[in-house]
């Protein structure tokens, strides 16, 4: 199962998260998974917030 930001309403282009936070992927192109941990995937939401 795949989530996606509320905040991104029905626009195709957003990033997914995995329910089990372990992977991400582009709606785009949901053929195309990147398995991350779960301490580069707080990383990688920390930045595009803009929490460094």
């Amino acid at each position: 199962m795949w989530r996606k930001s509320s905040k991104s309403a029905d626009a195709s282009q957003c990033v997914e998260v995995r329910h089990d936070l372990a992977a991400v992927r582009d709606s785009k192109n949901p053929e195309v998974v990147v398995s991350l941990e779960r301490r580069a995937l707080a990383q990688l939401t920390a930045f595009a917030r803009g929490r460094r």
